[in-house]
């Protein structure tokens, strides 16, 4: 394939350049946002909201069948490729413990922690696999957001089951019932530790896309006005108190209690340096299996942690 990102999994549909034309016969309005870029290709402008939503949407429904998909205002608006990618990782993971062979259908249950507005695993979860999910969620508004986009689509409907999360400082706790089992945890946590990390953060990116001034340090002042994020992400989407390392440890210390109930907890860690720390409280919390799988879209690196309290395979100890 041309210009294949061989950095995404195999299986990962977006391996190739987008096809704007096959993208803008699933959806036509994407027609509005693609233009040529600097090389004389056919692109969008990324730096743009409303066209990476576009995008979004074409994708969704021309790869994964979904119609009516739509997100509130400032909500996070995620990159399909990657968030496939992390689908298809823990797929990996699962295939692992049970002879090579992906296991597919809805007896594989996955709770998503902190589900969104966009219902984006559980979109190509159910998708790729067939997996069930239990999206959970702090904020009204974005629950909302995926009831619509479950209405609009029976299948997604029936493989996903919404739970309110009414206590803020727990994670698993009160999301998982009593006797209750998943094979999956997953979860994309809060990257940053406060609003003005945050939206330093949003700086970088856009001078990283050439757009606007060249980045100042120090928090916005008053007069400044924030950058508008291409992405999206609203609140708690995109930083809580200590940042993914604080939750990722808060989830470590809570999974103790459910390691009789879930196979594999995972997340997202995006920062490299966060790993000692998180591997010498998995040590603490005596995981029995545990495993790191780097990640990689373009410049943009990560990596998924899995633990378990279950012997599963030759993955002893979190690398």
């Amino acid at each position: 394939m041309a210009d294949e990102k061989k950095e995404l999994h195999p299986r990962n549909r977006h391996r190739g350049r987008y096809d704007f034309n096959q993208l803008i016969r699933a959806l036509p309005e994407l027609r509005t946002h693609v233009r040529k870029n600097e090389y004389g290709d056919e692109s969008i402008d990324f730096a743009n909201p409303e066209s990476v939503k576009s995008l979004n949407r074409a994708i969704l429904k021309e790869f994964y069948g979904i119609r009516g998909w739509d997100i509130p205002k400032d909500y996070l608006c995620p990159p399909i490729p990657g968030r496939a990618d992390y689908i298809h990782q823990v797929a990996d993971l699962l295939a692992d413990g049970a002879g090579g062979e992906v296991p597919r259908g809805p007896t594989v249950r996955v709770l998503d922690i902190g589900i969104g507005a966009n219902a984006v695993y559980p979109i190509i979860g159910q998708h790729e696999y067939g997996w069930s999910f239990v999206g959970t969620e702090t904020d009204p508004v974005a629950l909302a957001s995926v009831e619509k986009i479950l209405s609009a689509n029976p299948a997604l409907a029936e493989a996903t089951e919404l739970r309110v999360q009414n206590t803020s400082t727990d994670i698993l706790t009160g999301m998982i019932l009593p006797g209750e089992k998943f094979n999956l945890v997953i979860c994309n946590p809060p990257f940053h530790s406060s609003l003005e990390e945050s939206e330093a953060g949003s700086r970088r990116k856009w001078q990283n896309l050439g757009k606007g001034p060249p980045q100042k340090k120090g928090p916005i002042r008053a007069k400044e006005a924030a950058p508008v994020l291409n992405f999206g992400g609203h609140g708690g989407e995109l930083w809580c108190v200590g940042g993914e390392v604080a939750f990722i440890n808060r989830m470590i210390t809570e999974s103790v209690k459910f390691k009789d109930q879930v196979k594999w907890f995972t997340s997202l860690v995006s920062r490299e340096i966060h790993l000692p720390v998180l591997y010498a409280n998995l040590e603490r919390a005596q995981v029995v299996d545990g495993w790191t799988m780097d990640m990689a879209q373009g410049q943009k690196k990560s990596r998924i942690l899995a633990w378990s309290f279950q012997k599963h395979s030759s993955h002893r100890g979190a690398d």
